[in-house]
């Protein structure tokens, strides 16, 4: 077996989506910041902090050989659903605009779906890993796995966040397709799915406004379809080249939550088509080099590790892509290292440091 450098492609386009996430919350923050906290840089000191504790554990995973989180798999998924279960808890978790999903600990907010996605990508690595030669049996291959994602899908769901429950079962069925689960089995998982999600859009009236919404926004423009309508309109003034870094209009309150959830938009704006394209671009190549180390890997933990945090750093940034253009319903999700927000930031720079120490150990195929 011979040994590679870790991917410099791949910790490079990380870091530009880092540096490029504080320069955009900057950008996208500093009228609001100052009109509520007194200072332009508050919410952008914030974002920095968070990025240098990322960096850090960045920098630890990605010299800690992957293989040691096998003796802490089921360490990693407890916690994990233990704080999903506590978020719940009136008094412990955290309400904000009617959602609870957040834990406040010394002035900050944690949000553990986050922590949930790493979790799950970790223990199905291990797993699916473990079972290699029993994963086409139902029994043993298939609804262990089924009945921790949806254990942690529901939890999650009841927070509610629908966006991130969604995200789990894509990656869940994901890295279970790769692994050569029976496909019959993932396409009656995908019916039921389809199934509980029809019942809870249209069973509530809160979810359907929002379809109605996603369908015609224009119908309602300063009602339910009024996110969608605010970020159609920076996308689309900002043309190709956009109307300059820190010159948009769309984030001086008409813009909802432009430093976090539609901080592509403000991108689009600032930045033109040429700047979201840029976006993209970085997240393909993070793809593309992500993919490439879980083929390179060592063994089958590190392929499915590797595949796994690729896909839940490329699904994130496809369905926040996605609403902020209109192209699903829209739901709060945050743009991965770009986005405001500590809890997504900092635990995707840790997956990002054990896909890049994977990377490391790669062989030549």
């Amino acid at each position: 077996m011979s040994r590679y450098q870790y991917d410099k492609v791949l910790i490079a386009v990380t870091l530009f989506l880092v540096f490029f996430g504080i320069m955009m919350v900057f950008s996208a923050s500093f009228v609001v910041s100052y009109q509520e906290n007194g200072t332009e840089y508050y919410i952008f000191q914030r974002q920095v902090s968070f990025a240098v504790l990322g960096l850090l554990l960045l920098a630890m995973t990605m010299v800690l050989d992957y293989h040691v989180l096998k003796s802490s798999v089921y360490l990693i998924l407890g916690v994990s659903l233990l704080l999903l279960v506590l978020v719940l808890i009136p008094g412990i978790g955290k309400e904000i605009n009617g959602a609870r999903r957040w834990l406040g600990f010394m002035g900050l907010n944690f949000q553990p779906s986050e922590l949930a996605k790493l979790a799950l990508v970790i223990y199905l690595a291990y797993s699916l890993t473990k079972k290699d030669d029993k994963i086409k049996s139902l029994k043993v291959g298939y609804l262990p796995h089924l009945v921790v994602m949806v254990i942690m899908a529901y939890l999650i769901w009841k927070q509610p966040d629908l966006g991130a429950a969604v995200t789990i079962g894509v990656i869940a069925c994901i890295m279970l397709f790769m692994a050569g689960t029976r496909l019959s089995y993932l396409l009656v998982t995908v019916l039921g799915a389809g199934l509980v999600l029809y019942y809870k859009i249209f069973g509530e009236g809160y979810n359907s406004n929002r379809i109605t919404a996603y369908l015609n926004p224009w119908e309602d423009q300063f009602g339910s379809g009024y996110h969608i309508v605010q970020s159609y309109l920076a996308l689309g003034s900002g043309g190709l080249t956009g109307v300059g870094l820190g010159q948009g209009i769309q984030k001086l309150y008409y813009l909802p939550y432009a430093y976090s959830d539609f901080i592509f938009a403000v991108v689009g704006e600032e930045l033109g088509f040429i700047g979201a394209v840029l976006v993209i671009g970085a997240y393909a190549l993070l793809a593309v080099r992500g993919f490439r180390a879980a083929r390179r890997a060592p063994d089958l933990f590190g392929t499915y590790l590797a595949a796994g945090i690729t896909c839940l750093i490329t699904v994130g940034a496809i369905l926040n892509i996605g609403v902020v253009t209109g192209l699903f319903p829209t739901k709060g999700m945050t743009l991965p290292f770009i986005s405001h927000g500590g809890s997504s930031l900092v635990i995707n720079m840790l997956a990002a440091g054990i896909l890049i120490n994977v990377s490391g150990q790669g062989v030549e195929t």
